[in-house]
């Protein structure tokens, strides 16, 4: 569902069996990897020190990643 997640929430959606923190450090780089996914969410103003996102930089990442 797209709405507003928290990095960490959202990371564990994609990373269900580790920790949240090693979830949100394996989106990041998943995120970092991935050169026009990066390039929308800079577009979109993503704060790197934000806590959530919104849910236009959700749809973003699902475009690229996948439904996770």
């Amino acid at each position: 569902m797209i709405r507003s997640y928290s990095k960490a929430e959202l990371a564990c959606l994609y990373n269900p069996t580790v920790s949240a923190q090693a979830a949100r450090r394996q989106l990041r780089r998943w995120i970092q990897l991935c050169v026009p996914l990066c390039r929308e969410l800079e577009a979109l103003h993503t704060a790197k020190r934000a806590h959530n996102y919104s849910p236009l930089q959700v749809q973003t990442i699902v475009k690229y990643l996948g439904t996770p």
